[in-house]
């Protein structure tokens, strides 16, 4: 009701409505660049409670969380504290993508002399900071936790 009648003030006084159009399909980008569980935890408590949100009002939402620095540990085989977490969410959630920044996982390999592996969940993209910046060029908003 709230959103209806929000729209047709806009609508009275001449200005554009687009965060109030019923329907309407929003982009999030999650940021995370910390080897910090909590901060992982939260990020993902996000993540849902965005797609929870937007699915509530009737509108679509996409969401990417890019991951790098030491943060890749997220998206990481044999390191991340929320996997578990993170194949529940990609399972339910099928608006929700985690993206890997392509840099920081060839510098982990290097560093370690091994192979890193990366959970299923996760997509390389060559650079994380790019990939914000591009999404972002997108009109995707932009969350760093």
């Amino acid at each position: 009701m709230i959103k209806k009648i929000m729209v047709a003030v806009a609508m009275i006084i001449g200005v554009a409505a687009p965060a109030f159009a019923e329907g309407q399909n929003h982009r999030v980008a999650f940021h995370v660049d910390q080897n910090d569980p909590q901060l992982m935890n939260m990020t993902l408590n996000n993540v849902q409670n965005v797609s929870k949100y937007y699915e509530s009002v009737g509108d679509t939402v996409e969401i990417e969380v890019v991951a790098y620095g030491p943060g890749l540990h997220m998206l990481r085989a044999d390191t991340s504290p929320v996997s578990d977490r993170i194949a529940t969410i990609s399972l339910e959630l099928d608006n929700v993508t985690f993206a890997a920044c392509g840099n920081t996982h060839r510098n982990m390999e290097a560093k370690s002399g091994n192979a890193v592996t990366l959970l299923d969940e996760a997509e390389m993209v060559p650079s994380g900071v790019v990939q914000l910046v591009m999404l972002q060029e997108q009109g995707w908003a932009y969350i760093r936790p």
